[in-house]
């Protein structure tokens, strides 16, 4: 199957490349040629698709994501993080059935799909149904089962990540990838957490972990162990072991910074979750000052209340010039790489997304410049950070297979999935 998307403004984010008009020819799974006036792509093409008043890019990757919480979205705002935590979000996820996770997720895929997402890392329980919705909706995910180690049970977690790793691990045509998920360091003591390190080592496979997302953590963890979060991780050898992705980061010392220097992955920037819960502004530009991966995500929607990842890059965006007292920092093309090329290396896929190249996964966007918010056109990077909506994305294709077009999911029944929703959702918070 070949797809030419014609006449379309094209933005590439490899480094240095500005945005040109021209051509892109999709081949299968992969994107075999793109360029200005490629020799008679036409004739080569089983399906053409006219891009005039378009622009195409890589399609967002959230580094950071819980799906089913899509079904918990608006049920507990403007709560301090505790409350909203205890008495909210564990007593209905409490309530929630495998099946309830599965249309949970296929929901958070519904809004990424429409708001320009192609591919996600995601941490939560009864992942083989999170899977499920992965492999049906045609996205590309990095999936995690949540390790909590605060009680013995008998090995029930450990058994269950096992089993999506061996289950999950490069099916659905390759779009699904797997990690391991010690959940934070304030929930995995040391020996846990070292066997876990040992084990994704042993396979070659990342970890996704939450890292210092509130002043709570950190004091939790000086208490019992007597140093920060970050250097209880850096104790027991995970940032020399294993790729790793480290959610939020919001509460880093300098001393801190410093030992995530060289490791292998890096951090998911959360901006809008950090600020809605009041957890504080992560020192991204420091970071990255340290040669430090920082990618970008949405975190689940039962904080953040939406997972489309361009509000996401405005937040970055404006939270880090606030913080700086300078205009100048963050400018849009940075904050664009690392909704795109930059989480694509935390999930491990930057060899396959994240740039528009030949030879690539056909992971893309056309996003609709032709509305009134988006023109006119002085500086297309300008526009796509600060004034794109999700709801500007026209069309939506991975791994070569359109998922939406003309705003149309090809891969949800869209009618079915807000019935589901709005039963199951009515059900799990019910008295809370």
């Amino acid at each position: 199957m070949r797809t030419l998307i014609q006449n379309v403004q094209i933005l590439t984010m490899k480094k240095g490349e500005k945005s040109f008009h021209g051509e892109l020819l999709i081949e299968n799974d992969r994107i075999s040629a793109i360029g200005t006036n490629l020799p008679k792509t036409e004739a080569k093409a089983n399906k053409i698709i006219d891009g005039k008043g378009m622009l195409a890019m890589p399609g967002l990757i959230n580094a950071h994501q819980h799906t089913p919480m899509s079904l918990l979205k608006g049920f507990s705002d403007d709560c301090k993080l505790m409350e909203w935590l205890e008495h909210k979000m564990l007593p209905a996820e409490a309530r929630m059935t495998p099946e309830d996770i599965y249309w949970g997720a296929k929901l958070a895929m519904a809004e990424m799909i429409k708001s320009g997402t192609t591919a996600f890392a995601d941490m939560y329980v009864h992942m083989n149904e999170i899977a499920a919705a992965v492999q049906e909706t045609g996205m590309r995910a990095s999936l995690t089962r949540g390790l909590v180690f605060m009680q013995n049970d008998g090995g029930k977690r450990l058994t269950e990540a096992l089993d999506l790793i061996d289950r999950w691990h490069g099916q659905a045509d390759g779009r699904i990838t797997t990690m391991f998920g010690p959940h934070a360091p304030y929930t995995c003591p040391p020996e846990p957490l070292a066997e876990i390190i040992k084990l994704a080592s042993q396979k070659n496979l990342p970890i996704h972990i939450h890292l210092a997302e509130t002043v709570e953590e950190v004091a939790k963890i000086k208490t019992k162990y007597n140093c920060s979060p970050t250097a209880y991780l850096h104790n027991l050898g995970l940032f020399t072991e294993a790729h790793t992705l480290l959610a939020h980061g919001v509460h880093l010392t300098h001393g801190d910074i410093q030992l995530l220097r060289g490791m292998k992955g890096g951090v998911a920037h959360n901006p809008v979750s950090n600020m809605k819960l009041g957890c504080g502004i992560a020192p991204v530009a420091a970071l990255i000052d340290t040669s430090v991966t920082v990618g970008l995500g949405t975190d689940g929607s039962g904080s953040a209340s939406t997972v489309d990842m361009f509000e996401g890059i405005k937040a970055a965006a404006w939270m880090q010039k606030m913080e700086a007292g300078d205009p100048s920092v963050f400018p849009a093309h940075q904050v664009l790489e690392m909704a795109t090329a930059e989480s694509a290396k935390l999930l491990r896929l930057d060899h396959e997304t994240g740039t528009l190249e030949a030879g690539k996964k056909a992971d893309l966007i056309l996003v609709d410049m032709n509305k009134p918010h988006l023109q006119p056109v002085h500086h297309v990077e300008s526009l796509l950070a600060y004034a794109v909506n999700g709801s500007d994305v026209d069309t939506t294709i991975v791994n070569g297979k359109l998922l939406m077009q003309g705003r149309k999911l090809l891969t949800i029944d869209e009618e079915e999935l807000l019935h589901q929703a709005a039963i199951r959702a009515r059900r799990i918070v019910d008295g809370i």
